[in-house]
């Protein structure tokens, strides 16, 4: 019995499938094209967060934490002369109106207000719609030259967003962030979240904590330090005597700042 047949119906059974399905959308992620092994952060590197005012950039750290919008791409190199790496501030779990792409976002993905002036959480399940614009987002740190990016707003599921969101949608959502940031040569933190640190603790590189001493929480952040990754910790209500002894051992990089994240720190 002959089987020469077989291969021309199968032929023509694949155009007729690629004539009556949809092509799948494409992937948000751009080739990096060769680059160095990302930045992995150690833990005890001292840093400095600064957010708002005009950038100080005298601060004897190795470690600095910017704004990826605000600040151009000489900035971020003239912290690398002085020998400075490099984190991208963006947020990617919650809108903010006073953004350049804030009229890209689509309606149905703007929920509550999470506390903070313009700014409303994200409904994480529409991966399909904020997958490529938080690639966009990256894509402008990595276009600047940052080393590595702290997403924010990255625990969603623990708030009242407006959003039915579950521990499974932000797993999946804060890996699909860490994938983006990776597939483009930078470190990425885990902000927060610690619920999920031992389910994210292979997909981040180090983290960035505000108040687990105020909290009483600090010791939950203790495996990303025994995995060889930093963990970068601010409080703002307590004195430094009240929390450093205790991080100190723990092995955080801790410092106390004021909320609006300014210039000013004092460091353990």
């Amino acid at each position: 019995m002959t089987r020469r047949p077989l291969p021309l119906l199968a032929l023509l059974l694949l155009l007729l499938t690629a004539c009556t399905t949809t092509p799948p959308a494409p992937d948000p992620r751009p080739d990096p094209g060769p680059r160095a092994d990302r930045w992995r952060p150690a833990p005890g590197l001292a840093w400095q967060w600064q957010l708002s005012g005009r950038l100080d950039p005298s601060v004897d750290v190795p470690v600095y934490d910017i704004d990826g919008f605000d600040h151009p791409a000489t900035t971020v190199a003239a912290l690398h002369r002085r020998g400075r790496k490099v984190i991208c501030y963006v947020s990617t779990g919650a809108w903010e109106d006073f953004r350049p792409d804030a009229a890209k976002f689509p309606k149905a993905v703007l929920g509550k207000g999470n506390g903070w002036p313009g700014e409303r959480w994200l409904d994480i399940r529409r991966t399909d719609l904020l997958a490529p614009l938080m690639a966009a987002r990256l894509d402008l740190c990595r276009a600047k030259g940052f080393d590595a990016v702290e997403p924010d707003n990255m625990d969603g599921y623990q708030n009242d967003t407006g959003f039915p969101l579950t521990p499974a949608d932000q797993l999946r959502y804060n890996r699909l962030v860490a994938r983006l940031a990776h597939d483009r040569g930078l470190a990425v933190a885990l902000k927060n979240d610690l619920d999920q640190i031992p389910a994210l603790l292979p997909d981040f590189d180090f983290a960035v904590n505000e108040q687990c001493a105020q909290y009483e929480e600090c010791d939950r952040l203790v495996p990303f330090v025994r995995a060889g990754k930093a963990v970068f910790h601010v409080e703002y209500e307590l004195e430094t005597g009240e929390f450093c002894p205790e991080t100190r051992r723990l092995g955080l990089s801790s410092m106390r700042k004021r909320y609006e994240l300014g210039a000013w720190r004092e460091a353990c």
